[in-house]
């Protein structure tokens, strides 16, 4: 199956879990995101990547344009290990890491966890690629990713055990939206996705085309 019809099974079978009153509340705050229009106003299919430097889970420094150097790079951004959506896409992508190189390009995920909370979703989904940590979402934020959850969405991640303070080491409950980019070998963007809605990812069929083609 694909990651796209994995996450959509993923979703149906938490939304028949969670109590209608409950879901009320995530819905909104998705809808009230979507109506902000927060995808269209990030970096967009054509435009030149910027650059940063980030720890990895080894607290390592890693630069974007060192990966981007004579390869395609494959940018994902992720909310964090507490999330099934985001440990669904990075199996995922861990699976099609073979392919990826194969076709000339280097991936990379990134998300506001500190290196230590990173270093413990690299093991838990064993993967063999670089995730950063953009801690305080700096870099997400100079792209535009960034939202707030509202209070009462706070309050359902509270409920459900989810610690994005203990994750992030803040208490801002700020998170990128998921959003996937690959860039050429001069760092210009020819893939883009980014959705408001945390249940949806970009498959990795379309990422693959799109190293394919270009």
């Amino acid at each position: 199956m694909s990651l796209t019809t994995d996450l959509q099974q993923l979703n149906q079978n938490n939304r028949e879990k969670i109590p209608n009153e409950v879901l009320e509340v995530m819905d909104k705050a998705t809808n009230d995101l979507k109506q902000k229009h927060l995808a269209e106003k990030t970096i967009q299919k054509g435009d030149t990547f910027p650059n940063t430097t980030l720890p990895n889970a080894k607290g390592e420094k890693v630069s974007l344009k060192e990966l981007n150097s004579d390869k395609k790079l494959i940018i994902s951004f992720y909310r964090g290990g507490w999330c099934p959506y985001c440990n669904l896409e990075l199996k995922a992508l861990q699976n099609s890491l073979e392919e990826f190189k194969a076709n000339g390009a280097e991936l990379v995920a990134i998300s506001p966890e500190t290196p230590d909370n990173s270093l413990s979703t690299s093991e838990k989904n064993e993967l063999d690629f670089e995730v950063l940590s953009d801690v305080n979402n700096v870099f997400a934020k100079e792209l535009g990713l960034v939202f707030g959850l509202p209070e009462d969405l706070k309050a359902i991640y509270d409920q459900f055990g989810i610690d994005v303070k203990k994750h992030n080491e803040n208490d801002d409950y700020e998170l990128p939206m998921p959003a996937t980019f690959v860039l050429d070998e001069n760092g210009k963007v020819i893939y883009q996705f980014v959705n408001e809605d945390y249940t949806k990812r970009a498959d990795t069929e379309e990422i693959l085309k799109a190293i394919k083609t270009q």
